[in-house]
């Protein structure tokens, strides 16, 4: 049976991931909403972009009346929650912009669904959901042991983390408070195509192809759980259609690694796939520098409950996911150059004077 999803932030890196996925492998409708800020790409939209079963319109999700005439026209069984300011380093820099994003775009997005779903009949309401994608950072940090899981204590540390906390508040409130069908999943740190280049596996990806500096925060003992893109992108598909209302689950790669070891995976796949006698070993070029402000130490997940409740587990290990990421970006350099081309050309960010 096909369903009609809107997807805020599909253009963005997981929410074009979803996108295409659904089109390519479910018979469900695609409505793309995104601002199309400097991380929101329509080339990441190209591959679905003819289909008849996928529409994108430009928009601001804290645009309470656009999100409103959005939803009702186009009347969807799934409202995907994904627009976010989502880059910790630009929390730093500038957190108005996450607060008004994150909490006041949640807000509105939430209203404008409860409003449209009190209009529906009770088969459809009962088969509505609105999902929010949120991450595991709202949790803070791990010591060396344990694993965040759907009752962890939230512990935000950063803008960032913290905005994020507020709008799964929101959004568990319009649940219990005026029964909106609400699912919240929080994902550990993803990768793999189409990620903007600012974050650590592109950037290290894009800077040893060109034989730049790899900078490493600190001594690269952060501790990350990563998880392929791909694989969430099918772990939020069936939470949003199977996932109970009220509930939260907690989706992660159980891949945990230090930073210093992905950014030396990646220089050996480098050197394999891309050799450069020029350049010379990649690892050579390994730059420590000054961590960030309030930089978590750990993160990891336990995804017991969606395996157990969902059927889900991911697909890819580490070390196929980042082979596949590294093969992908060798083999689309114009999407890449576009975007470096554009707002963000590789400079560090979230450097508090």
């Amino acid at each position: 049976m096909s369903k009609r999803f809107l997807v805020t932030g599909g253009a963005g890196f997981i929410g074009s991931a979803v996108a295409r996925m659904l089109v390519r492998e479910t018979p469900h409708q695609v409505l793309v909403v995104d601002k199309l800020t400097y991380a929101g790409n329509l080339d990441s939209l190209k591959p679905v972009a003819n289909s008849p079963r996928y529409r994108f319109e430009q928009a601001d999700v804290a645009d309470l009346d656009r999100m409103r005439a959005l939803v009702e026209a186009y009347e969807p069984d799934v409202v995907m929650h994904l627009a976010a300011e989502s880059h910790v380093d630009r929390s730093i820099d500038g957190p108005g912009e996450f607060v008004q994003t994150n909490v006041v775009g949640t807000f509105a997005l939430l209203q404008a669904a409860l409003g449209y779903w009190r209009g529906l009949s009770p088969e459809r309401q009962a088969a509505f959901r609105f999902h929010h994608i949120s991450t595991d950072e709202v949790f803070g940090s791990l010591g060396e042991e344990g694993f965040f899981h759907e009752e962890y204590p939230y512990q935000p540390t950063s803008p960032y983390s913290a905005s994020k906390a507020a709008s799964d508040h929101f959004v568990r409130a319009w649940h219990h408070t005026y029964g909106l069908p609400t699912v919240v999943t929080n994902c550990s740190n993803n990768y793999g195509p189409y990620h903007f280049p600012e974050k650590l596996i592109p950037l290290i990806i894009l800077n040893a192809l060109e034989g730049k500096p790899l900078p490493v925060y600190g001594k690269g003992e952060n501790v990350r759980d990563w998880l392929f893109v791909d694989d969430h992108a099918r772990a939020l598909i069936l939470a949003a259609e199977c996932g109970e209302p009220g509930a939260t689950y907690a989706i992660g790669g159980h891949n945990e690694r230090k930073n210093i070891d992905v950014v030396r995976g990646i220089c050996a796949l480098i050197d394999e796939l891309a050799p450069n006698a020029a350049i010379g070993p990649r690892e050579a070029l390994i730059s420590f520098v000054t961590d960030r402000p309030g930089h978590d130490l750990r993160y990891a997940i336990d995804a017991s409950k969606i395996e157990r409740e969902l059927g889900w587990r991911p697909a890819e290990t580490f070390e196929t996911g980042l082979r596949k990421t590294v093969e992908w970006y060798l083999e689309n350099r114009d999407w890449w150059e576009r975007v470096r081309s554009g707002v963000y050309r590789g400079e560090r960010l979230g450097i508090v004077a």
